[in-house]
C-alpha cells in the first residue's frame, strides 16, 4: 500500500498539485485510522489531507482513479465504486452478456437498464459496450478518449436520450416543464452512462498498461498551468474561475512582504555616532526605519486577436489587486493606442471592465494590425513626462509587428525615465525572433523578457513586484 501511495503522490506532484512530505505523512497516518477497505472513506481520507483548492479536485479524482481503479474478477461486471448500493435485479441485468448478442438486442437491453434505471445493468451494458465495440489492443499506445469515442459512436446515445425523454413524458408532451424535466432526467442517466463506459476502459487500459503509463496518458492540466492564448471555452471559464482567489493570495502575499521588510536605507548620522565607541570605527551599521512604498504601475497591452485573451487576464489580475500599488494605469492598443484606466474605475468588477475594451477601446489607427512601433511612439509623444522613476511599465504581447517599423529607440526613451520595464511575452520561448517578431530588438531596452503564458507564471511574476 506504501509503494501505491507513493506512486500517486508522485503524479500528484508531476500534474501540478503541492504536496508536501508533511502532507504525505498526514495521508499515510490517515489510513492507518480508517477501514481502507471503505473506497468512499479511503477516497475521502486521501483528498482531505492532499488537496488543499477546489478547482485541484478534477487532477486528483482523475489520478486516483487510475491508481486505485476497481479491479474485477472473471465474468464480473461490477465497476462502480463501494458507495453504491447494489440494484434491484430486473429482466435486463439478468440478461446475459455475451458476443453472440446482436447489436439491436444490445442497444435494446441498454434502454431498458437506462429506463428502469438499474445501475448493475448500465454497468453490463458499458462492459459489453466496450467488448464489443471499442477494440482495445493490448500494449497499444492509445489514449482512453480514442475508445470511448468509437464505443459512443456505435451506441448513438442521442436517439437513446430521445426514446427516453418520449417514455418519461407519457401523455404530457405539451407540458414545457414536464418536457424539461425529463428532458434534464435523460441527460443525467445519458452522462451516468458514459462515465460507466469511460470507467470500464480505463480499467482495462490500467491492467493492460499499469496505473504509471496510463495516467500519464490521461494528465490534467491543472487551471494555473492552462496555455491562456490556445485555452478553448471550458478552459477559459477555468481560468476567469481562477482568476479571483489567485488574486487575493497576491493581494495578501504583497502586504506581507511590503509589511515585513527588516530595514530602510543606512542612516549616516546613527552610525556615526555609534561609532564612537569603537574608536570610529563602524562596526554596527544602523539603518533608518522601512518605509514601504507602493509601485506605480504602467501596463501597455495588446489587445490584437492572437494575444487578446493573455491581455485580458492581464488586465484583469493587475486591477484585481490594485490596492497593493499606489497607481495602475491601463493602456491598450493593435496599431493605434488608448489609455482604458476610467474603464475599471468605474466599476468595482475588473472583468466588467475588460469586456468593455473590446466594444469602447479605440485601438485602430490604420490597417488594425499590431504595430508596436507606432504604439509605443504614441505612449511615449504623450505619456512619457508623466512617468516618474517610481513607475514600473509592464508591456504585454508577442512582438509581432506584422513588419511595420519597430523603432526600438522609443522604448529606451521610456525606460530611462522609469524604475523598471518588463516585457511579457505569451509565446513559448522557441517562438521568439522567428517570422515577424521583432523582440530582439525591443529586449536590450527591457530590465527582463519573460515567457509568461499560464497563471503560474503571471502569478510568480506580478508576486515578485515591489
Amino acid at each position: 500500500m506504501l509503494d501505491l501511495l507513493s506512486s500517486f503522490i508522485a503524479e500528484l506532484r508531476t500534474v501540478g498539485l503541492p504536496v508536501s512530505m508533511s502532507e504525505t505523512v498526514d495521508a499515510a497516518r490517515a489510513l492507518e485510522s480508517i477501514d481502507v477497505a471503505d473506497a468512499p472513506l479511503f477516497r475521502a481520507a486521501l483528498r482531505a489531507t492532499l488537496v488543499k483548492r477546489a478547482d485541484h479536485l478534477s487532477a486528483f479524482d482523475t489520478a486516483y482513479d487510475i491508481f486505485f481503479a476497481t479491479r474485477r474478477g472473471e465474468g464480473d461486471v461490477e465497476v462502480g465504486g463501494a458507495d453504491e448500493s447494489p440494484a434491484p435485479e430486473t429482466s435486463s441485468s439478468s440478461t446475459p452478456p455475451g458476443p453472440e448478442r446482436s447489436s439491436a438486442e444490445l442497444a435494446e437491453d441498454l434502454f431498458n437498464a437506462l429506463a428502469q434505471y438499474d445501475r448493475r445493468a448500465m454497468r453490463a451494458s458499458a462492459a459489453n459496450a466496450v467488448a464489443r465495440y471499442a477494440g482495445i489492443e493490448s500494449g497499444r499506445p492509445v489514449g482512453g478518449a480514442y475508445y470511448l469515442y468509437r464505443t459512443l459512436r456505435q451506441l448513438d446515445l442521442d436517439e437513446v436520450q430521445r426514446r427516453l425523454t418520449a417514455l418519461h413524458l407519457g401523455d404530457a408532451s405539451e407540458d414545457a416543464l414536464a418536457t424539461r424535466l425529463a428532458e434534464d432526467e435523460s441527460r443525467q442517466r445519458i452522462e451516468e452512462f458514459t462515465t460507466m463506459v469511460r470507467t470500464e476502459i480505463r480499467e482495462q487500459l490500467v491492467d493492460d498498461r499499469g496505473a504509471e503509463a496510463m495516467a500519464e496518458s490521461v494528465r490534467e492540466t491543472l487551471p494555473e498551468d492552462l496555455d491562456v492564448m490556445h485555452a478553448n471555452r471550458e478552459e477559459m471559464a477555468q481560468l476567469e474561475r481562477a482568476l479571483r482567489p489567485l488574486s487575493r493570495k497576491l493581494a495578501v502575499r504583497l502586504a506581507q512582504k511590503r509589511r515585513h521588510r527588516r530595514r530602510g536605507p543606512v542612516d549616516l548620522r546613527r552610525t556615526v555616532r555609534t561609532s564612537l565607541s569603537t574608536g570610529g570605527v563602524p562596526l554596527d551599521i544602523r539603518f533608518k526605519p522601512p518605509r514601504p512604498a507602493k509601485p506605480e504601475i504602467i501596463v501597455i497591452a495588446d489587445v490584437s486577436g492572437s494575444v487578446a485573451s493573455f491581455a485580458r487576464f492581464t488586465l484583469h489580475l493587475v486591477h484585481a489587486i490594485s490596492s497593493q500599488f499606489s497607481q495602475v494605469r491601463s493602456f491598450v492598443f493593435v496599431d493605434g493606442l488608448d489609455e482604458v484606466t476610467h474603464l475599471f474605475a468605474d466599476t468595482d468588477d475588473p472583468a466588467e471592465a475588460v469586456e468593455r475594451i473590446a466594444a469602447e477601446a479605440d485601438v485602430v489607427a490604420a490597417d488594425g494590425h499590431s504595430d508596436y512601433g507606432r504604439a509605443l511612439s504614441v505612449f511615449a509623444t504623450r505619456y512619457a513626462p508623466e512617468l516618474t522613476r517610481r513607475c514600473t511599465v509592464l508591456i504585454l504581447g508577442d512582438a509581432r509587428n506584422n513588419y511595420h517599423p519597430a523603432r526600438p529607440e522609443v522604448l529606451e526613451v521610456i525606460r530611462s525615465r522609469v524604475k523598471a520595464l518588463y516585457w511579457l511575452n505569451p509565446e513559448p520561448q522557441g517562438y521568439w525572433n522567428s517570422g515577424d517578431s521583432v523582440l530582439n530588438l525591443y529586449a536590450p531596452h527591457c530590465d527582463a523578457v519573460l515567457e509568461c503564458r499560464t497563471l503560474r507564471q503571471l502569478e510568480e511574476f506580478v508576486g515578485g513586484l515591489t
